[in-house]
């Protein structure tokens, strides 16, 4: 059956861009973008032949990564959004070498992310006169819209995901 695998390529990558997008221009990443990408994943993996157990350990990533996030999250560190962004597509990366990709990824996605943010905050004034328009979140927010560089740490990793492999030996 060919629409798992291309479900399976196809969800997390789109719930990443949505949540990108929204948090550029709203500085907000929809809980159901978090939902659609966990209830998928619940769906999904099974149908692919998953082994429980892995689904398992996945769940048990994906709650590792969640206990940090809400600890970055009840220190004011880290946005709800942004933590429940990331536990959702940890439990795709399952407790495998590829989570730890994925996480490295996200953190140096989001040094480079803070980067441009400041420089273009510095810059607004400028870049506003030049006539490019900027959302709002990049001249007025304080805060940085981290689901991009959750989604670009996805995007960079997500060949690594187990799930993906399964999808990927079922369409060869």
């Amino acid at each position: 059956m060919v629409v798992i695998p291309f479900a399976i390529l196809l969800t997390l990558p789109f719930c990443l861009a949505a949540a990108a997008v929204t948090d550029l221009l709203s500085m907000t990443i929809p809980n159901r973008l978090s939902a659609a990408a966990v209830i998928a994943f619940f769906v999904l993996a099974p149908l692919a032949g998953m082994a429980w157990p892995a689904i398992g350990m996945s769940l048990v990533a994906a709650l590792a990564v969640f206990t940090v996030c809400f600890t970055l999250f009840a220190f004011n560190i880290m946005g709800g959004g942004d933590a429940k962004l990331l536990t959702a597509a940890s439990l795709w990366f399952g407790f495998d070498p590829s989570l730890l990709v994925f996480l490295v990824l996200v953190a140096y996605a989001g040094g480079g992310v803070t980067l441009l943010f400041l420089f273009l905050r510095s810059q607004s004034m400028t870049v506003l006169a030049m006539g490019i328009p900027l959302p709002a979140s990049v001249v007025s927010e304080k805060k940085v819209p981290y689901g991009i560089a959750i989604a670009l740490g996805g995007y960079l990793s997500f060949q690594d995901a187990p799930i993906v492999q399964l999808a990927t030996q079922m369409l060869s």
